[in-house]
């Protein structure tokens, strides 16, 4: 096991997972491009590329960009936040968010006519239900941060109160 570790740099856990993956991947490839318009997934998968690429990169970088100039990058504190800044509360629900959105934006727009027919749903609750869920996203990771504030400030103080001690007095006795 250990000269398998040392020469293929992982456990075989790690590679059993990667072959697994690549099979996933095959066999959804050979699904989708042996339908009757396999050139419409080629074609669908290049667009996509270069959309994020040439469109949604830019956008998001310069978006990031923007929220750490506003924000100034705060960091809480050495011990507590390992190198990430209050931008990170508000990058994880966007991108959920936006992710959520992207998926479901035929029904979110209400241009899911397809899909509202075949399982007889009304298409005008997704907008609210998208809504809600970013706002809970929003407020949880709001949560979170106040409670790392929390944490940061109470360790600040107890460390603190523990390298204080009155004079003469020695702090191993």
């Amino acid at each position: 096991m250990r000269a398998f570790k040392e020469r293929y740099g992982a456990s075989p856990l790690h590679l059993l997972l990667i072959l697994g993956s690549f099979a996933l991947t095959g066999y959804a490839g050979i699904r989708l491009l042996g339908g009757q318009e396999p050139w419409m997934v080629v074609l669908w998968f290049a667009g996509a590329a270069l959309l994020h690429d040439l469109v949604l990169l830019p956008l998001y970088t310069l978006t990031d960009r923007a929220a750490q100039i506003v924000l100034g990058d705060r960091r809480l504190s050495a011990e507590t936040s390992a190198g990430r800044g209050w931008t990170n509360h508000g990058r994880v629900p966007v991108f959920l968010s936006g992710l959520l959105f992207l998926t479901y934006f035929p029904l979110i727009l209400e241009r899911g006519n397809r899909f509202t027919a075949y399982t007889t749903l009304p298409d005008d609750v997704f907008l609210g239900r998208w809504l809600l869920i970013t706002a809970v996203l929003f407020a949880v990771s709001a949560l979170t941060l106040l409670v790392r504030l929390f944490r940061s400030r109470t360790a600040r103080r107890a460390s603190d109160s523990v390298g204080a001690s009155p004079p003469g007095h020695s702090p191993e006795a």
